[in-house]
């Protein structure tokens, strides 16, 4: 199944299934087809997690050939494909050759750090580059979205946690982010954690060891790697971070970039207003953000 979240016509998140049809309207499709077991919300589907997904399949099957619960999604404005995550945990350093461009060892254990809600944008919403950040790089990553509670799972059993995945930017100020021996400052900025545009469910999304990572700016590839290339797996960073908290449905893992970013150049250009970056992992879409000055003007 193909998630995603837009602007209703009352300005609140709405949650749709991207299906041939169009893109099902869950809230309009559950009331009018009376089924009141659908997590019809973005807040309540993803709270529910992996539990809600056979109620909306039901509705989704109840509401074909229903025009009137379908829109066009290119009259959409999407949200982020998780509008509010409980955790938001990021992997550093969890790629081979980015570790190696980064001229750091390939750390023991994952390395954890976070970001806060604030960072939190869609697909085509513009990334405000503030003043008081100059060295401004962006991240391809694959972000992991738990569907069911987790602690102390295994690794064998990890990957049985997880809702879906979609894509992820984890843009960072450099600058910033090397301020301190942590991380948080440089990355946690407004706007610095597009997701999107869709959340595919596991079922369909594929094996999380071997997604293609592709990332363009302005057009030209800059990141083409594979999660093959990660230090830690999807499997083993959820069970490493089982093991010291509770992870809950809604909680998302931006699991690290491949090599390619500008900070591991010889020559760093920083990201600058009117340039674009999109992100593209196996079959979750493309997501497109542009960087903006800190006023919205390109």
């Amino acid at each position: 199944m193909i998630l995603l979240t837009f602007r209703s016509a009352n300005g609140q998140m709405a949650l749709g299934v991207k299906t041939a049809e169009g893109v099902l309207d869950v809230a309009a499709a559950a009331a009018a087809l009376g089924l009141s077991e659908v997590a019809f919300t973005p807040s309540a589907f993803y709270a529910a997690g992996s539990v809600a997904l056979a109620p909306l399949q039901r509705l989704v099957e109840a509401s074909a050939g229903r025009a009137d619960l379908y829109h066009d999604e290119t009259a959409l404005t999407l949200g982020p494909a998780v509008p509010n995550p409980g955790k938001i945990i990021c992997i550093g350093l969890n790629y081979l050759r980015h570790a190696a461009e980064s001229g750091a060892a390939p750390p023991p254990v994952p390395l954890l750090f976070s970001k806060f809600g604030n960072a939190i944008a869609a697909s085509n919403e513009p990334v405000p580059l503030p003043a008081v950040a100059k060295e401004v790089d962006y991240e391809a990553e694959l972000c992991v979205v738990m569907g069911r509670r987790a602690r102390y799972v295994s690794e064998a059993n990890a990957l049985d946690y997880v809702l879906g995945y979609c894509n992820a930017n984890d843009v960072s100020a450099r600058d910033l982010q090397m301020r301190t021996s942590q991380w948080l400052l440089g990355k946690t900025l407004d706007q610095f954690l597009p997701i999107g545009p869709y959340l595919v469910t596991a079922d369909e999304a594929g094996d999380p060891t071997d997604m293609p990572v592709r990332g363009w700016l302005n057009g030209e590839l800059r990141q083409n790697s594979s999660t093959a290339d990660m230090i830690f797996s999807v499997a083993q960073i959820i069970s490493y971070t089982s093991q010291y908290m509770t992870l809950e449905p809604g909680d998302i893992f931006s699991t690290g970039t491949p090599e390619g970013v500008i900070f591991g150049m010889k020559d760093k250009v920083w990201l600058k207003p009117g340039d674009e970056y999109a992100v593209e992992i196996g079959k979750l879409g493309r997501l497109v953000n542009r960087f903006v000055s800190e006023d919205g003007r390109s």
